[in-house]
């Protein structure tokens, strides 16, 4: 009898061991999570040289604020009025749109009934009565720096500068201006790229240009392309009036880099470096000049040009991406 006693209090002590154990481990497996997940966290919180508010929540201002005028969708298009009507159709449902201004360098100016079918458009999807103005910024000379031409009449703050050829969801687009309206200095765009010290040639003021694979590899970037970015509009007067004209005179000459040119300009009056935000990217058109042979030489040479131009090396890279918290599976 005592001796099946003292069996079943064995018995019971090791039952209550091996529960103590089993519970253990299992709180050192959720420490464990917890540890990982917040050196997670702190790897990627946002510097705070970046000159925003890491913290804020981008909640619309308050009505008094200027920022309420919404963005001008600044667009550039050549002989494309397939692809204009379909990117004009797509905007002009975007809540935050506030006017359309058609960049314009072809020799013939814009058809009546282009011209008419994109007012109809604009009146059929502008939500909640909104009046958008469409222009037409006509150009005589064929030139890449007519992107980026003044325009004096403009009353937003905020320039969304755009592709013919390129979609973003609306809820992309209204994702980076409420990341510019927290940096209104800043570049906040969706296509990132890199530069970095040419090594071979043992030499510190001489840099490559790098694309999209080069900003996956290095998990960093230092500009972002024109093609799909937000900044203020007066680095259109920058720009066209303060910027070194020879920088203008050699992007008209090679017919490339009007893009770098304005990530240069922007750097070098901040002093800090762009904002990449994640958004779905649908291309409508076919490939443009970065799918030719010898581009990404092309823009290497318009980075050191620049540099020389400039006197010093402007571009800040950076880790930090801006997301929609309500996209991701981690918080």
């Amino acid at each position: 009898m005592r001796t099946s006693m003292l069996n079943r209090r064995t018995e019971q002590r090791f039952r209550q061991l091996a529960i103590t154990a089993v519970g253990s481990i299992k709180m050192r497996l959720i420490l464990g999570c917890f540890t990982v997940a917040m050196l997670f966290v702190l790897a990627n919180r946002t510097p705070s040289y970046l000159g925003w508010d890491t913290d804020r929540s981008f909640a619309p201002e308050s009505p008094g604020s200027t920022s309420r005028k919404g963005y001008a969708l600044l667009i550039n298009t050549w002989k494309r009025n397939d692809l204009l009507k379909q990117s004009i159709s797509h905007y002009t449902s975007c809540p935050g749109l506030d006017s359309i201004h058609i960049v314009w360098s072809e020799p013939d100016a814009p058809s009546d009934s282009l011209v008419k079918f994109l007012n109809l458009v604009i009146q059929s999807k502008a939500n909640n009565g909104r009046q958008i103005e469409l222009k037409f910024d006509i150009n005589k000379e064929d030139s890449l720096n007519n992107r980026f031409k003044e325009i004096k009449d403009l009353k937003a703050d905020a320039v969304f500068s755009i592709d013919d050829d390129i979609i973003f969801p609306c809820s992309s687009v209204e994702l980076a201006y409420s990341v510019w309206r927290s940096a209104p200095d800043a570049m906040v765009g969706f296509v990132p790229r890199i530069h970095w010290i040419d090594q071979s040639k043992g030499n510190v003021n001489q840099y490559m240009y790098g694309g999209w694979w080069s900003v996956w590899w290095m998990g960093r970037y230092s500009m972002v392309l024109s093609k799909a970015a937000f900044f203020h509009k007066k680095y259109l007067s920058l720009y066209t009036n303060e910027m070194p004209s020879s920088i203008r005179e050699y992007t008209t000459k090679n017919r490339n880099c009007e893009d770098i040119a304005m990530s240069f300009l922007v750097a070098n009056a901040t002093g800090a470096p762009p904002i990449w935000v994640k958004g779905k990217i649908y291309e409508i058109g076919s490939t443009g000049i970065s799918s030719i042979s010898g581009h990404t030489e092309k823009r290497t040479q318009c980075v050191n040009r620049f540099v020389a131009e400039y006197g010093h090396m402007p571009l800040v890279s950076t880790s930090v991406k801006a997301v929609d918290s309500r996209e991701t599976w981690f918080w």
